[in-house]
């Protein structure tokens, strides 16, 4: 088995419906991988996977914007 470990990773921060997320993306082998949290307290959103990190974080994007945009905010 060959050791696998997470290369190309990336982490940045954005808003989406209105909540501050961080958007952490990564790949291990020919996989890439993107996790998307709230900044506070940092609970998962959305996870997704991809050929491409592009295919990836499209995916998780779109998984994390459908579950914000029901989700209330408090002012």
């Amino acid at each position: 088995m060959s050791d696998l470990k997470a290369e190309d990773h990336e982490r940045r921060q954005e808003t989406l419906e209105g909540w501050d997320i961080t958007i952490t993306s990564y790949r291990i082998g020919d996989k890439h991988y993107c996790h998307i949290d709230n900044v506070s307290p940092g609970a998962t959103i959305a996870r997704s996977e991809g050929e491409t990190r592009q295919e990836a974080e499209k995916i998780a994007l779109a998984k994390a914007g459908e579950r914000l945009a029901k989700t209330k905010k408090n002012s």
